[in-house]
């Protein structure tokens, strides 16, 4: 690792706790230098939900560079570009009765949700949003602004402004209703909440410890929206693309936002790929008016094309999610109560399942020994106190299983030398 100490930044982050270097991967394994296997929980953060380096994308992806298929082109119009609009249209939006205009931004999530908050506020002559705590929208200031990890809104070095934040469904405990409370700081002239252009939300935060919204939340989020002339945003950048089971992780809850912000898993393959799904009548950019040089990303368009050809097009891939999410949510039930002076909550929906250790000292110890153990995971939430489970979608069985054995263990080990906070 003395090169990396050596020449990279001090921002990197992953690398310092899983000190090795790797060299291959394959579905959910990843191999290091020193020829050691381990299990993928991370998949790099939600970006790998058809596994490493997976057979069926990397065919049509290789023949399309044997052809010198175009990899760059701006935004101008390619037959990549073509094949991708075209397959999610009739995999994805005709059939959940969507209709969406596309717009490919900048290559990571934050570029995503620049543009739908950009165009938010365009479009509604506003200025405000408002998000919730403990959500994580993204690095560059705009979405930074929306994030409510102190930590990361310190480090931007200026004021960030324009966004007020609502607690999050179950943040004051099942007792409060937050959705109401929103509601009367609308109503409310002399509360001091600008009226919104938009609101922006997870429907389970990700980063900010695996908090699952009710999906009667987002109902009445969705209808207080709607009552008060606001934009909803859906940020579905990690839980979207099956992670939830469904394609959208909003699907269970029979809405429709206004805009949809997606990106990780998209391309399939692990490749840089972000768009903004935007209701037609809101589409009402200038011909240039938010530009990016990475924005036609024609590898992406390729294996993102395959991904949805080759998992989308019935709902078996969504029911082996919903199965395997089952199963992995029953074994962390079983670990988590292993803890017998403070067992841990589980919490999660498909195939993103978390424990609530209690603390980030506990969730970290958990972490370190999962890793010398051959397990590849990280903790989430503001506290690193959540460690949290996010396999390829692809993921086999007995690997699950492996990887499950494998992180009762490192909480067996951990609890004899760790006592409860």
């Amino acid at each position: 690792m003395n090169t990396f100490e050596r020449l990279e930044s001090n921002v990197r982050s992953y690398c310092r706790n899983l000190p090795t270097v790797f060299t291959s991967a394959r579905n959910a394994h990843l191999e290091d230098k020193q020829g050691r296997r381990y299990i993928d929980f991370l998949a790099g953060a939600g970006t790998l939900n058809y596994g490493h380096n997976n057979p069926l994308l990397k065919t049509d992806l290789l023949d399309y560079l044997a052809q010198d298929g175009i990899v760059h082109g701006l935004d101008m119009a390619t037959a990549a570009k073509q094949r991708f609009l075209e397959t999610l249209e009739q995999v994805v939006l005709r059939p959940r009765g969507l209709s969406y205009k596309v717009q490919f931004t900048g290559p990571t999530g934050t570029n995503a949700v620049e543009a739908a908050l950009k165009l938010a506020r365009r479009v509604t002559g506003r200025q405000n949003v408002v998000a919730f705590t403990n959500a994580f929208h993204g690095m560059s200031l705009g979405s930074v602004a929306a994030t409510g990890n102190r930590y990361y809104r310190k480090a931007s070095g200026v004021a960030l402004s324009n966004v007020s934040f609502m607690p999050y469904d179950g943040y004051h405990g099942p007792e409060t209703d937050t959705i109401t409370l929103f509601e009367q700081l609308l109503d409310d002239t002399g509360s001091g909440l600008d009226h919104p252009a938009a609101v922006l939300v997870e429907t389970i935060q990700g980063e900010g410890g695996i908090n699952v919204a009710n999906v009667a939340w987002l109902r009445r989020l969705a209808a207080l929206c709607r009552r008060h002339d606001i934009l909803l945003i859906v940020d579905d950048i990690q839980m979207g693309c099956g992670r939830t089971g469904a394609f959208f992780s909003f699907e269970e809850a029979g809405i429709t936002p206004d805009l949809v912000t997606l990106s990780k898993s998209l391309s399939g393959y692990g490749l840089p790929l972000s768009v903004v799904l935007i209701r037609p009548e809101l589409d009402q950019w200038r011909p240039g008016e938010h530009s990016g040089t990475f924005r036609g990303n024609n590898l992406a368009f390729v294996t993102g094309t395959s991904a949805l050809h080759h998992y989308w097009r019935d709902g078996q891939f969504a029911q082996e999610t919903q199965r395997k999410g089952q199963r992995l949510r029953s074994r962390l039930q079983e670990i988590a109560a292993l803890w017998e002076d403070a067992p841990a909550q589980v919490r999660g929906r498909g195939m993103v399942q978390a424990m609530d250790c209690g603390s980030g000292e506990r969730a970290q110890a958990v972490c370190r020994a999962a890793f010398e153990r051959g397990l590849v995971i990280e903790t989430s939430g503001a506290r690193d106190h959540v460690v949290k489970c996010l396999p390829p979608l692809t993921i086999a069985d007995e690997h699950l299983e492996a990887a499950l054995d494998i992180l009762q263990q490192s909480v067996e080990a951990t609890a004899l030398v760790l006592s409860p906070c």
